[in-house]
């Protein structure tokens, strides 16, 4: 019924900066909160950033400075932009969209997407 698909992640040098975008598709009449999530190798899943419907924000303490997110509510999108990447800052990137509500469905559920390798070298 909803799709969230990403895209953006890729290979890049230490400083440099990349831009996500994860668009989620099907009946959507809203989507409460749209976030990023990431996974490097060994560890546990932990939030990098998200924004609600209204545009307020977190972020994880170690991207705050570095990482902006931003949503498109017309578009049901979200983006991620990373400047100033770290080699720690790899890991796969996952798209998160809280609170879904489908057009004749009067509750939320959430929803991720497949993930996008964000490598990042020294």
């Amino acid at each position: 019924q909803v799709q969230l698909v990403e895209s953006g992640g890729g290979l890049v040098q230490a400083g440099g900066s990349l831009k996500l975008s994860c668009a989620a598709s099907g009946s959507i009449f809203s989507i409460d909160v749209m976030g990023w999530y990431r996974q490097a190798p060994g560890k546990q899943r932990e939030l990098v950033a998200r924004v609600t419907s209204g545009g307020s924000t977190n972020y994880a303490d170690s991207v705050k400075g570095r990482f902006t997110i931003s949503r498109d509510n017309a578009k049901n999108t979200v983006y991620l932009q990373m400047n100033s990447l770290k080699p720690e800052d790899t890991a796969v990137y996952y798209c998160n969209a809280a609170g879904v509500r489908l057009y004749g469905r009067d509750y939320g559920v959430n929803y991720w997407g497949e993930g996008t390798l964000v490598t990042v070298s020294s």
